[in-house]
């Protein structure tokens, strides 16, 4: 575990790492040989019998070293000879799955996927690039109600509270119809403040406390607490709180991603932010930057959960990165040209890796970008506790431009719309040739 500089995003991944610490001992015990992370389900290894022969010795030996596996493995887990690669599917019993590699890229078999890159999208009309794509909007976080339990909300003064959640709804429904223009069928994960999931806190409490007594917390504490208590943590309400929003909200996002959605690239539109202090009061800080994510670098300690070894190895032979990096960089190139906004840097190096050549994206690990089966570029444009981003939030939605801290700006969720628009219109144009 480590420590980022003060950002909110990063206590919430703090946070995340020590709710998982917690779960370790909890799924071990609770599910026997399976070791399982939060709320994960059983890998069905055969499934990666379809991807036999799909791949070659050095791309695979590529994309696990230089993309997934970034901080290293357990040498038992993952095992590469020139012929074929063994991979752990139980520590306990001892099993393994093992797949054989193409003898060379002349010889590859076809890789089973659902999803389209860019180059087999039937032919299109230079003016409508997203012809036949599938675009599913998944706009971050909950909003609503759901804003303070999430932590994703902060008001100065008397004027109107940032949430996160809302604000990049409604930057998902002003880009949909762009998209549209554009020639994609556009589907929404969300398109309301209510969760996806049909669980709620209250469907937690037994496994809430089940976590924070294999913990060391032999009497878990009821109620709520300041969101300041140093031990707010054990607290029975705030375990079960997490467990909706942060895990049971995610993973039933991919069942609906990966059973009825079906797109080709799924964008995750989020805002970002750095440490404000106590919520009604909060810190407005100078500092403003831009970032995009795409999945992998991978922990030790989340490669050696079965589901997660299972997710990452199913990815990476699906060949989403090779779409998604491409799509990332595209798409931050003109986020970078439209807003101004430097690369955010993340202040160490243990949990993301750098990727492409724009000094924008980053690879990391989190749960939509794992479990999403097709690409996925995650946006993280803007700090919301900025001087300028709080200013442009308050300025609201207008036509045009207004002035605003002394820069003629577009509206700021115009700005975030047309940029991604544009960014994706410039990627498919090219790769499809037109």
């Amino acid at each position: 575990m480590h420590r980022f500089k003060t950002s909110k995003r990063n206590k919430l991944k703090i946070r995340n790492w020590l709710f998982l610490s917690l779960w370790l001992a909890l799924s071990t015990a609770a599910v026997g040989a399976d070791h399982l992370g939060v709320l994960g389900s059983k890998p069905k290894w055969d499934v990666l019998e379809h991807y036999q022969k799909t791949i070659t010795h050095d791309d695979f030996a590529h994309l696990i070293n230089d993309v997934y596996c970034t901080h290293g493995f357990a040498d038992d887990l993952i095992k590469i000879d020139n012929g074929a690669v063994t991979i752990l599917t139980n520590r306990e019993s001892q099993k393994f799955f093992t797949l054989q590699f193409a003898a060379g890229p002349d010889s590859k078999a076809h890789i089973p996927r659902l999803w389209r890159p860019a180059k087999s999208l039937p032919t299109t009309r230079e003016s409508k690039p997203l012809a036949g794509l599938r675009i599913a909007l998944d706009p971050g976080h909950l909003g609503g109600k759901w804003a303070k339990m999430e932590e994703r909300w902060f008001q100065v003064g008397d004027t109107k509270p940032v949430t996160e959640g809302d604000l990049s709804l409604r930057v998902s429904r002003m880009l949909a119809p762009r998209l549209r223009r554009l020639g994609a069928r556009v589907l929404f994960v969300r398109n309301s403040t209510q969760p996806i999931t049909p669980k709620r806190p209250g469907d937690f409490l037994d496994l809430a406390k089940k976590i924070l007594i294999k913990n060391g917390v032999p009497t878990p504490r009821p109620g709520t607490l300041p969101s300041d208590d140093p031990i707010r943590e054990q607290t029975v309400h705030w375990q079960s709180e997490m467990l909706f929003y942060r895990y049971s909200e995610i993973r039933r996002r991919a069942v609906l991603v990966n059973t009825q959605l079906h797109p080709d690239l799924v964008l995750c539109l989020h805002f970002n932010a750095e440490g404000w202090g106590d919520p009604a009061n909060p810190t407005l800080i100078d500092d403003n930057h831009l970032h995009l994510l795409v999945n992998g670098s991978y922990l030790k300690d989340e490669v050696d959960y079965d589901d997660e070894r299972f997710e990452m190895i199913r990815r990476l032979l699906s060949r989403a990165y090779d779409e998604e990096l491409a799509i990332a960089e595209t798409v931050a190139a003109s986020m970078a040209k439209a807003t101004g906004l430097p690369p955010y840097q993340y202040p160490t190096t243990l949990t993301t890796t750098k990727v492409g050549s724009t000094g924008y994206v980053y690879a990391r690990n989190l749960l939509a970008t794992r479990l999403y089966r097709c690409p996925v570029v995650y946006c993280e444009p803007y700090v919301m506790n900025s001087k300028d981003g709080f200013a442009r939030i308050q300025a609201g939605d207008y036509e045009g431009v207004k002035e605003i801290n002394g820069l003629t700006r577009k509206s700021i969720f115009r700005e975030y719309a047309d940029s991604v628009a544009d960014g994706l219109a410039e990627y498919y144009s090219k790769a499809r040739g037109l």
